[in-house]
């Protein structure tokens, strides 16, 4: 499925395994392991971090989630309800205007 939308360099050296290093940057994401730490199954971390970094610049990444929204969304399985608790939503003391001095109330 991320096939298609992974870019492809024409020219340069060989390059690593798509698979492997889009494996890598997900188990790095889903563990929170810093990219050292990243197995060596994913091939050496500094490529799979320049790939990632890469990606991340060019938009790679948020490309691929509209394209896998937009199929999802035309397959009929995305719904689009969204509520929001206000229960759970918290703002810092601090962002109110209220109780500082010079602000005065319109």
């Amino acid at each position: 499925m991320l096939a298609p939308l992974i870019p492809r360099a024409v020219n340069g050296r060989p390059r690593a395994n798509d698979r492997r290093v889009m494996s890598g940057m997900v188990d790095k994401i889903r563990a929170g392991i810093t990219w050292r730490d990243l197995p060596e199954r994913y091939g050496p971390w500094q490529t799979v971090y320049s790939r990632f970094r890469r990606y991340a610049l060019d938009g790679v990444f948020t490309r691929i989630l509209q394209q896998i929204q937009a199929q999802a969304d035309a397959s009929g399985v995305v719904d689009w309800l969204v509520q929001i608790d206000p229960t759970i939503v918290c703002a810092h003391q601090h962002s109110a205007a209220t109780g500082r001095e010079g602000v005065r109330a319109a």
